[in-house]
């Protein structure tokens, strides 16, 4: 699979044609701060220091400062960040403000099931649109207000919807045939959490969220600790 992305972002003033380069890291760090500006949005907190926004997401506050200076200048002397602007904006950086993206969920497993339950996705500005399984006994069924369609007719039904994203839930075996029909129907950007190195255009952007990974990194740094 190709390698990651750098991903060219609008800027602010000053950047010559406007065009900037965000690490990849920055950009999943602005999820984290979108996440908790909206949660002291929420508690009707005005200001946020650049410290305690750090303090609460694990990071340094001269990390966020960078993170946020590729994209303008935010903070008020003396005073911080204002949340409501700053939640406001990063939301439209991330192009989830005012916007509803639609999402195939192919794969309907615990894995799946979770999160196509999960509600937090359409607060987040994000819709399943269309969801597939292989088992006969979901298809045609209608689960969390989705109704199950074949893999047969992903191509189909992500074109119909004009979806652009799809997450990628199934068995090792069937998941590039899965990538392969989400592509087909138009698909610009997937979620894989097929332990599987997949096959897809330059175009479509591929991101692989494997949990054993994460553990194993984990456990990693655990067995390092232990042997201190």
């Amino acid at each position: 699979m190709r390698a990651a992305r750098t991903p060219a972002v609008r800027g602010h003033a000053g950047k010559g044609n406007g065009r900037i380069q965000v690490p990849e890291a920055c950009v999943a760090r602005l999820s984290l701060y979108v996440r908790e500006l909206g949660q002291l949005k929420r508690r009707r907190v005005p200001f946020v220091s650049s410290r305690r926004l750090a303090q609460q997401l694990g990071l340094t506050d001269a990390q966020v400062r960078r993170d946020l200076s590729y994209f303008g200048q935010f903070g008020t002397s003396g005073r911080g960040y204002e949340v409501p602007r700053l939640h406001d904006r990063l939301t439209t950086i991330l192009g989830v403000a005012d916007r509803t993206w639609g999402v195939a969920l192919v794969g309907l497993g615990n894995l799946g099931s979770a999160l196509l339950a999960y509600r937090g996705f359409r607060e987040r500005g994000f819709a399943f649109k269309v969801v597939a399984d292989a088992d006969p006994n979901k298809i045609g069924r209608s689960l969390y207000g989705a109704q199950v369609a074949a893999p047969g007719d992903i191509a189909r039904l992500v074109r119909q919807h004009a979806v652009q994203i799809g997450i990628i839930a199934v068995p090792v075996g069937a998941a590039q045939k899965v990538c392969d029909a989400l592509v087909a129907g138009g698909v610009r950007a997937i979620v894989n959490f097929a332990p599987v190195t997949l096959t897809a255009p330059a175009s479509v952007r591929v991101r692989n969220a494997d949990l054993a990974v994460e553990l194993e990194g984990l456990a990693f740094h655990l067995a390092r600790e232990n042997h201190r």
